[in-house]
């Protein structure tokens, strides 16, 4: 599949099998805990349905002016991504070919931010470049941990990224995933910090295995409070429980 623009010839081509990618190391322990701590979110509540793929650090591709181009995002989200062969493993994602374009990428800021915010367009192109004008995602967030900062940006209609202004609340529509995206501030996994989190449209924040272990905790320890209430009642009443 070819897609021409004024400046820009695009194509999608299948990675061969035999390329090797490059693998660069997480930059620190903060993004990959990031990146399980969203899609936790999403699985847990029976979000994540056959044909979506969500992945940290996976290459996605592009054939720019007859270059490959790869870029791995900290984190992005897919549609109607079609499923592979049962002996293979997917490698890398190549949007059109293999399915829709992400709804959304999302990249961590660590110390020093570079190359998130690079709109150069001469080969290899800056990661803003590369989201906005050959993938032409429709949401790109750049989160940076230690200052718990968000900044979504939108695809507009003349194909540029504008930055969104969060609702009363702090958080981002995100229609490709259903969802408002967010900032909250707790520990989880031993690390005290920001993270991001997805909250519902009536604004119920989804939550991770240990919070709904710890509510169902907290719910029973209701339900026999209330039952040892009801049955010393009985007792100063002359009445003796059953067991």
């Amino acid at each position: 599949m070819t897609v021409s623009t004024a400046d820009l010839k695009i194509t999608w081509e299948k990675l061969p099998a035999d390329f090797i990618l490059d693998e660069e190391p997480v930059e620190n322990i903060d993004q990959p805990l990031l990146a399980a701590a969203l899609r936790e979110i999403l699985e847990i509540a029976g979000l994540i349905v056959a044909g979506i793929l969500i992945a940290p650090n996976m290459g996605i591709c592009a054939t720019v002016d007859s270059k490959l181009v790869i870029k791995a995002p900290d984190w992005f989200y897919a549609r109607n991504v079609q499923a592979l062969p049962s002996q293979e493993i997917r490698r890398s994602y190549t949007p059109n070919l293999e399915g829709d374009i992400p709804a959304i990428v999302m990249e961590f800021l660590s110390a020093t931010p570079s190359d998130e915010y690079s709109i150069k367009p001469s080969y290899p192109p800056g990661k803003w470049f590369f989201y906005e004008q050959v993938l032409r995602v429709p949401i790109y967030a750049i989160f940076e941990p230690a200052a718990g900062v968000l900044e979504v940006y939108q695809l507009d209609s003349g194909g540029r990224y504008q930055a969104q202004q969060p609702d009363l609340n702090g958080r981002y529509w995100v229609a490709g995933v259903g969802l408002f995206l967010g900032v909250w501030q707790g520990t989880k996994a031993e690390r005290t910090g920001y993270w991001l989190r997805w909250w519902d449209e009536s604004g119920q924040m989804l939550l991770w295995g240990v919070e709904m272990v710890e509510r169902k905790r907290q719910e029973i320890e209701i339900f026999q409070e209330r039952g040892d209430r009801l049955a010393a009642q009985l007792r100063a009443a002359g009445i003796e429980p059953e067991a």
